[in-house]
């Protein structure tokens, strides 16, 4: 998060005023990149219900800062532990995203990162396709052209609005930002990650929905949103003008008593951040960026996730950095807890029945 040295009453003031009213900044280049992608997959070691397999990825096309690598196993196979990506699976399909040390490939440039597994003992195939940020590896090279824009994602199910006392997340995309899948996924992984945190520390946790972001075409550019004043300093412009859009495309309230409410924006503008209260986080570009693995180790992230949680939740900051994850201790997350005076306040306010 980006609150200059946790200035929890300026915190407290500026989101009052938004919240009851209706990093780097991220640009996304529009060019014809060279992209292409080659990937191995060896089973390093067999035995009865287990296995070890080793990934290795080479990029063939322009330099990349982040990737997330997928692919579907064919035959049953389960991933129970992994080291330098993080791993996920749902079903057969397999998600891998890279570590904070091995975001950045060079052209030709290589990594790799292996994992443990269950198989059926009766057959453990290779899979047969790779995706390396959403381009299929074939092992060669191909010009792409500019990005295309994502169609209209309708962020609220047709079926009609999430369940009540849920945490719904938005990525808001400017009108002038090209889709990128890391953005939603990533942000999901951060959401996830508090989710346990706070399974850990209570007992008890907040719910998702399903999909965990949803993805909102925003109206204006991204020069718009950092710098149409809104909340007073410039710091939260950018953050104020999403949550107004939200509030207005989706009927939100501030505070509302159906969900807490979880807002990115791919755009920042200078000197700009993002807080939590009332219900509401509300993060700018260096938070969506980091959540995408482009901008610093994923703790980082996961840590200020929590932090500004605790906030939507209830908390004020801690007054200092007393170990609680309300303080700037939240940067050595998971180094940071909740203390049992902070615990209560969550569980006590008008938002702890939300966990369970």
């Amino acid at each position: 998060m980006h609150q200059r040295g946790l200035r929890g009453g300026l915190v407290a003031w500026a989101l009052a005023v938004c919240l009851a009213a209706a990093a780097v900044t991220t640009t996304v280049t529009a060019h014809a990149a060279a992209v292409g992608c080659q990937v191995t997959y060896t089973v390093s070691s067999q035995w009865t219900s287990g296995f070890g397999a080793n990934v290795a990825i080479k990029n063939l096309g322009d330099p990349i800062t982040g990737w997330t690598l997928r692919w579907t196993f064919g035959a049953g196979q389960t991933i129970s532990q992994a080291w330098n990506a993080g791993v996920t699976q749902s079903g057969g399909a397999v998600t891998a995203t890279n570590a904070g040390y091995n975001g950045s490939l060079a052209t030709n440039g290589s990594t790799s990162f292996g994992f443990n597994g269950t198989w059926n003992n009766s057959t453990n195939p290779v899979p047969t396709a790779f995706t390396l940020n959403g381009v299929t590896c074939t092992g060669s090279v191909t010009p792409t052209p500019t990005p295309t824009v994502t169609p209209t994602v309708t962020p609220t199910p047709t079926s009609g609005p999430p369940p009540s006392r849920t945490v719904r997340v938005y990525w808001l995309k400017p009108s002038d930002v090209a889709y990128d899948q890391r953005y939603p996924d990533g942000i999901a992984k951060v959401m996830q990650e508090a989710q346990r945190f706070f399974k850990q520390q209570f007992g008890k946790t907040f719910t998702l929905n399903n999909p965990i972001v949803e993805v909102v075409n925003g109206d204006r550019p991204r020069t718009w949103y950092e710098n149409t004043p809104n909340c007073g300093e410039k710091y939260w412009w950018s953050v104020c003008n999403m949550q107004a859009e939200l509030r207005r495309k989706l009927g939100l309230g501030a505070p509302d008593s159906r969900w807490i409410n979880v807002g990115e924006i791919s755009a920042e503008g200078e000197g700009a951040g993002g807080g939590g209260g009332n219900g509401w986080v509300i993060l700018s570009g260096h938070d969506a960026d980091g959540a995408a693995g482009i901008n610093g180790p994923m703790n980082r992230w996961y840590g200020g996730m929590v932090h500004e949680l605790g906030h939507a939740f209830g908390l004020p900051d801690s007054t200092s950095t007393d170990g609680t994850c309300m303080s700037a201790s939240f940067y050595s997350y998971p180094n940071c807890t909740f203390s049992q005076a902070q615990k209560d306040g969550i569980l006590r306010g008008a938002y702890g029945s939300f966990l369970s």
